[in-house]
């Protein structure tokens, strides 16, 4: 229903006309971005060991400083689905999002004190050989193909991101943007190596903060100042208090972004391929563990440069939708149409935003792409092909690369039939794959009797609960009704909001079920995996350390150093260090020492 919005800013329009129209230097300016991209990989496929080994080519080395490596961080989750998704969020919802920045403190500090010492220390190349380690092949190769279902998916919602943001302000054919995205990242990514991946990340993040940076000045020049832009807020009910109410089904409080985000971030900093072969790629466990407190303040400058952002537009328009001048109805357009209509006569400046989008977008990619080319060849093959020549290797994990770049960029496609938004879209995604990982991980570290049975079991579980629910949630929207506006711009629309909501009845029973936040995802399925390996694996037979105490995090033994030793051993298993496991064949790095000998 109509409240009454159109009335408010009658001033702020922009010719349609003008929308896709780029100037000759913006086109510059993204062409130079793209170059500089591919002269990265192309400097260092020519350069250093030139890309001979699958060492150099998947782990940089292990010589990357901590500088590079906590910007590469961010850029791989900081992705173009953020850079459009959270300003459209805050415009339509307020800043209740901005409170997942609580949710960074401890979504960094677990996976600096606890995962990055574990993988560290193992001297891993993929995060799931871990999982052999701890558990079994079985184990190793379920959680492997978990993660590539997992980033195939997101990443056709980053290609398709950028490509349809270049599309509504340029006109440029939508699926031409999208195999351009693809093939350039594809190409840098196949060439240079994890390097180039990183360095390429370092200059992407920097382009991406200056093009977020520049719109939010121009636009808040534009609105009036900055005191104009939050007496509008302010009154437009776009400064949210916090909301400490317990619901789980609410989708944005306190609880569902700073709790429910902690499991979100530590299934993304914690235990995701991607993220771990950064750690692994710093040059001593000292420079990973700084990288990681270094990611801290560069996610939350990201996070607040997307809220300002988001801000400035409500003021600016005050909650009109007019993504329709760029001819789609999606609201994650009018970030789009914010940008065009403030950068509009200032040449260079529309370029800079859109090669800001394709940064963030490129450096996810390439990131990705890096990382499922990593646990394709060293969980899936070279198991089977044990003696396997260095020069065949990385000729192998140089078309891994480039075929999962194909595979992505023809995932692209079925991401413009989804109804949600990206962000909404993406965080999805991250809960429902990625919380029963965390759970798998998890299982394994904090629970030494946990066996491989359990394992299994529990992951099998976690993804089923997962995908229940989440189809669930698609056929209850689909069969409810419309929802509610969520803009309040004047006293008239906050009485037609109260008695909207008074026709509003709270769902019950599956439904309500249905209705979790998605914020929740994470937490709920890693759970989920948790709670269901244990019961099998004391059903299966516990089996006591089944592997080398440097994979188990001693967390019981923390948490219960109350209880006397006798029964804390008896509760958790503390094997005394150098014990011999019984299948220590299996496991042909026992020599190493246990991570956590200054501990026990």
């Amino acid at each position: 229903f109509d409240l009454g919005l159109s009335t408010l800013n009658p001033t702020i329009t922009m010719d349609p006309s003008d929308q896709k129209h780029f100037a000759v230097v913006d086109y510059v300016v993204f062409a130079v971005l793209l170059a500089a991209s591919m002269g990265i990989g192309l400097y260092y496929a020519l350069s250093g060991g030139r890309q001979r080994t699958t060492q150099e080519f998947l782990m940089a080395d292990r010589n990357m400083r901590c500088l590079p490596v906590s910007l590469s961080l961010i850029a791989s989750f900081q992705s173009a689905v953020a850079i459009i998704g959270v300003p459209a969020e805050i415009y339509a919802h307020g800043t209740q999002y901005w409170f997942i920045g609580c949710a960074y403190l401890l979504g960094l500090f677990i996976p600096a004190h606890v995962f990055i010492p574990v993988f560290y220390r193992l001297r891993v190349t993929s995060a799931y050989q871990y999982l052999e380690l701890r558990f079994s092949r079985a184990v190793r190769i379920c959680g492997t193909l978990t993660f590539i279902c997992q980033m195939v998916i997101y990443m056709g919602i980053c290609v398709y991101t950028p490509a349809f943001a270049l599309n509504a302000v340029t006109g440029f054919e939508l699926w031409v943007s999208v195999l351009a995205t693809g093939l350039v990242c594809t190409l840098y990514t196949t060439i240079g190596g994890l390097k180039a991946v990183i360095w390429t990340d370092v200059f992407q993040t920097v382009v991406m903060f200056a093009g977020q940076l520049v719109v939010i000045v121009v636009g808040v020049q534009k609105t009036g100042g900055v005191s104009e832009v939050w007496r509008k807020v302010w009154e437009g009910n776009r400064i949210s208090g916090l909301d400490l109410n317990p619901d789980p089904t609410e989708r944005h409080t306190f609880w569902t972004l700073g709790v429910g985000g902690v499991f979100l971030m530590l299934s993304l900093y914690g235990v995701n391929q991607t993220q771990v072969q950064r750690y692994l790629s710093a040059r001593t466990e000292k420079e990973a563990v700084r990288s990681c407190y270094m990611a801290f303040p560069s996610l939350q400058l990201a996070l607040a440069l997307s809220c300002v952002m988001g801000l400035v537009m409500f003021a600016r328009y005050c909650g009109e939708n007019h993504s329709d001048k760029l001819g789609t109805a999606a609201g994650d357009a009018m970030v789009l149409y914010f940008v065009m209509d403030m950068l509009q006569g200032l040449p260079g400046l529309p370029g800079l935003f859109v090669a800001c989008l394709f940064s963030a977008a490129l450096s996810t990619i390439s990131s990705a792409f890096n990382s499922l080319a990593t646990v394709t060849m060293e969980d899936l093959i070279k198991p089977h092909f044990p003696a396997m020549t260095e020069a065949r290797a990385i000729l192998l994990s140089k078309a891994l690369a480039m075929s999962y770049g194909l595979l992505c960029v023809a995932m692209a496609y079925f991401t413009h039939l989804m109804g949600d938004s990206v962000l909404q879209m993406a965080l999805k995604i991250f809960g429902m794959i990625g919380g029963p990982i965390l759970g798998l991980f998890s299982l394994g570290m904090f629970f030494p009797w946990a066996n491989s049975t359990g394992a299994v079991a529990g992951l099998g579980a976690g993804l089923s609960v997962s995908f229940w629910v989440s189809i669930g949630t698609i056929l209850n929207r689909s069969s409810g009704s419309s929802s509610l506006p969520a803009l309040i711009c004047s006293p008239r629309s906050f009485y037609m909001l109260i008695a909207s909501l008074c026709s509003f009845s709270r769902p019950s029973g599956l439904k309500r079920f249905y209705s979790l936040s998605y914020m929740w995802y994470s937490a709920f399925n890693c759970f989920t995996v948790i709670l269901i390996g244990l019961i099998v694996s004391f059903l299966t037979g516990r089996r006591v350390l089944t592997c080398a105490l440097r994979t188990v995090y001693p967390l019981l033994g923390k948490l219960l150093c109350f209880l006397p030793e006798r029964l804390k051993k008896k509760l958790c298993c503390v094997t005394p260090l150098g014990q011999a496991v019984s299948n220590s064949s299996r496991i042909n790095s026992c020599v190493f020492q246990s991570p956590y000998s200054n501990i026990i």
